[in-house]
């Protein structure tokens, strides 16, 4: 079976090489002091501070992009693959490139303070902030939270919304008795699609942050560049854990079965 080989050589195999260094040390002998260092305060504030960041980032998206895949999924069949398909653009460029179009953008002497300059605005010092990294963040994860939400929302049967409309709900009951709970299958994917790349990111952070935008993702970088192996795979196997975690919570009250809704 091929799937399982591939999943044994590419998932399994990995995984058991990250928990072997995590709970080694240099010497190859067993030790806890890799993991436990994870809980100690100053990867603790990395780490709250990586998911601040990340929360904000993937809140920022959904109220983004959930308009927007509904905008996009109600709009005429080839109005929306041409939507769809202006949406993937950026994503067939390289992510490098992308986040370094931020950098120009944003920066003291780039074309929004340009732009500003021109009414007697700013200049807005947004690079090496917070502010830039969530930025960054939005930008390269929008469409991954765009995409899941319209692939359920193009399956909703818009008899169930006139039947609603005909039953009284106004727009925003509409909304909220109907469309979203139909769609909250497609906002799960995309919460967790924004969340996880979000909460785990390096190079925009380096670009775009500065000293005190220091995130989690950025010390793995730095353990690993200082070929501090054990302490790469214990930060790393002990955020992949929190998260599936996380994830697992969330899809325990989401309707995983639901995506779309039909009627007979």
């Amino acid at each position: 079976m091929p799937h399982v080989v591939w999943a044994v050589l590419f998932i399994i195999a990995p995984l058991i090489f990250v928990a072997y260094y995590a709970f080694t040390d240099a010497d190859g002998a067993f030790t806890l002091a890799n993991v436990s260092s994870f809980f100690t305060e100053k990867y603790l504030s990395i780490f709250f501070r990586s998911l601040k960041l990340a929360l904000i980032a993937t809140a920022i998206c959904l109220l983004l992009g959930y308009p927007i895949a509904y905008f996009i999924s109600r709009s005429k069949p080839k109005t929306q693959k041409i939507l769809i398909l202006l949406l993937m653009l950026p994503m067939w460029m390289n992510f490098l490139i992308r986040t370094y179009a931020i950098m120009v953008l944003i920066q003291d002497t780039g074309i929004i303070n340009s732009f500003l300059g021109n009414f007697g605005i700013g200049p807005i010092h947004i690079l090496g902030t917070e502010s830039a990294v969530v930025i960054g963040m939005v930008y390269d994860y929008l469409p991954f939270m765009i995409l899941p939400i319209y692939s359920v929302m193009a399956k909703l049967d818009n008899r169930l919304i006139e039947a609603a409309a005909d039953l009284g709900c106004n727009g925003f009951a509409v909304l909220r008795k109907v469309i979203l709970p139909l769609s909250l299958s497609g906002v799960i994917s995309g919460v967790t699609m924004v969340l996880v790349p979000s909460i785990s990111t390096f190079y925009i952070s380096q670009k775009l942050g500065g000293v005190d935008t220091l995130m989690i993702g950025d010390v793995i970088e730095q353990q690993y560049a200082a070929s501090n192996y054990n302490m790469t795979a214990s930060l790393s196997l002990v955020l992949m854990v929190i998260l599936l975690v996380g994830l697992a919570i969330v899809n325990r009250y989401s309707d995983s079965e639901s995506d779309g809704g039909m009627m007979p």
